[in-house]
């Protein structure tokens, strides 16, 4: 056998082993859409006051909880580590001490949405749709202590390669949303009508109903029985909650600065009209879909490094991370020829004016550019995530993405600095520059990890032999 084939073999069997761990990553992160898109058609149908309350709810909602779902992210790695260096009996105190982490971040969560008046007085909301928000997010708090014990426990089940759990239970809480939206906003089976507000209420439900699942699962299965994540009380150790937080904190702001660039970047063009707005959130829209792939694919690469380093097999987590960046270049071929080729077809399915149509259809050209950049990026970072290597990334991050893509967006978009206005067209050039900056960046970054990884190992190795 050649090396060539005998490197194609090798990826095809590290790409069976990463969609095996990124496809059920993928079913739970289009369940949790689903609910989403579940929250917005229904309470849409109710009244237009009550889709917009839930609108700019989520909008305050999403980068708060993207930004505590990724500090509770260290976990996977964490536990990656020790399951791949077969010290499962060790897993436990990390799963606890993430836990302590979690109820924290909830109470801070729920502090939060009780006290967001001023972020909906900056915005200018108008006052009876700024109380039907408030009224919605409070609704939506009383599960926030719920999803973040989940994800602690999803988190651990991640790092022993078991990502199945967690598509499952988000399928069926996507099942009971229904239901209960039914229920709770238009006031059917003797329950009271809550409008949108009770969207929030359903989705807190539906959050009790994955935390306790996921409990059950981690509690009693065999899986589990030997880890015991639940065979002691533990309080709360300094040493180790700091340890996370050095790297789950970098890791929670690395998705938030990203999440937020797009929204900062969608506050901007609102000054530019409706059809301006509307263009932009259908290949926005469109975009956020196609990128849930390449995003579980790297939570399924973090996975991959993050056992082969626990392994000490650092040769191995290059190579998963190598391979995990070709997929998301093919998966991002796949997306960028589909918004390429077939525009009018992508934007005849959100709308039907034909202002609007054309205008994201040329959005979904340059979409469709940074399809590439940002699978290399997500599948990079998701690769340092694995070697423990989150806060230079999340500096080249913050960067690209705020001193590089909002100044020259706005520049390029609003202002005659560099030419003339450009109107959306300038702000997306924008995000693909700041996009292809940071792939550029963190796949370097990775080289460099990877290598001095190998290095450590094969100088270790040779002092061993020098010893004996």
């Amino acid at each position: 056998m050649t090396k060539n084939a005998s490197i194609f073999v090798r990826y095809f069997r590290e790409l069976k082993e990463l969609f095996y761990l990124s496809g059920p990553i993928l079913g739970a992160q289009l369940a949790t859409t689903g609910m989403g898109f579940v929250d917005t058609s229904m309470a849409g149908q109710y009244s237009a006051d009550d889709l917009a309350a839930i609108a700019i709810g989520a909008s305050i909602w999403v980068p708060a909880y993207l930004l505590i779902r990724g500090i509770i992210m260290a976990t996977t790695p964490t536990v990656a580590h020790l399951y791949g260096a077969g010290r499962t009996d060790k897993i436990g105190s990390p799963v606890r001490q993430a836990s302590w982490i979690a109820l924290a971040l909830s109470l801070i969560g729920i502090l939060f949405l009780y006290n967001c008046g001023w972020i909906l007085n900056l915005l200018d909301v108008p006052a009876a749709l700024a109380k039907r928000t408030s009224e919605y997010l409070m609704a939506l708090s009383w599960g926030i202590p719920a999803i973040c014990l989940y994800q602690v426990l999803a988190c651990y089940c991640e790092g022993q390669s078991q990502t199945k759990p967690a598509m499952v239970f988000s399928l069926l809480a996507l099942l009971l949303n229904i239901p209960l939206n039914y229920m709770l906003i238009y006031g059917n089976f003797g329950v009271p009508e809550l409008g949108g507000v009770g969207c929030g209420y359903a989705t807190a439900a539906c959050f009790w109903l994955m935390f306790l699942l996921m409990f059950l699962y981690t509690r009693f299965s065999t899986r589990h029985k030997d880890i015991g994540i639940y065979s002691r009380w533990e309080m709360p150790d300094s040493s180790t909650i700091i340890n996370h937080l050095k790297l789950g904190l970098p890791m929670g702001l690395s998705i938030f600065f990203e999440a937020s660039i797009f929204s900062a970047v969608a506050l901007v063009i609102g000054k530019l009209g409706a059809v301006t707005v509307a263009g932009h959130q259908v290949a926005l829209n469109f975009t956020s879909i196609t990128f849930m792939v390449p995003l579980s694919i790297s939570m399924g690469i973090t996975i991959r490094t993050g056992q082969a380093l626990g392994a000490k097999k650092p040769e191995d987590a290059a190579f998963a991370g190598y391979a995990g960046i070709c997929t998301t270049l093919l998966s991002a071929s796949i997306s960028a020829s589909i918004m390429f080729f077939f525009p009018e077809w992508i934007t005849s399915i959100y709308t039907k004016d034909p202002a609007v149509s054309a205008l994201a259809a040329e959005l979904l050209f340059f979409a469709a550019l940074f399809q590439f950049a940002d699978g290399i990026q997500v599948a990079s970072n998701g690769a340092l995530r694995g070697y423990k290597d989150t806060r230079v990334p999340m500096v080249l991050i913050l960067v690209a993405c705020w001193f590089v893509a909002l100044p020259l967006g706005y520049m390029l978009g609003l202002t005659h600095i560099i030419t003339e206005p450009m109107g959306p067209h300038g702000l997306w050039i924008g995000l693909v520059t700041a996009l292809s900056l940071a792939a550029l960046q963190l796949a370097i970054r990775f080289r460099i990890i990877s290598r001095r990884e190998i290095n450590k190992m094969n100088t270790t190795d040779f002092s061993r032999q020098i010893a004996r």
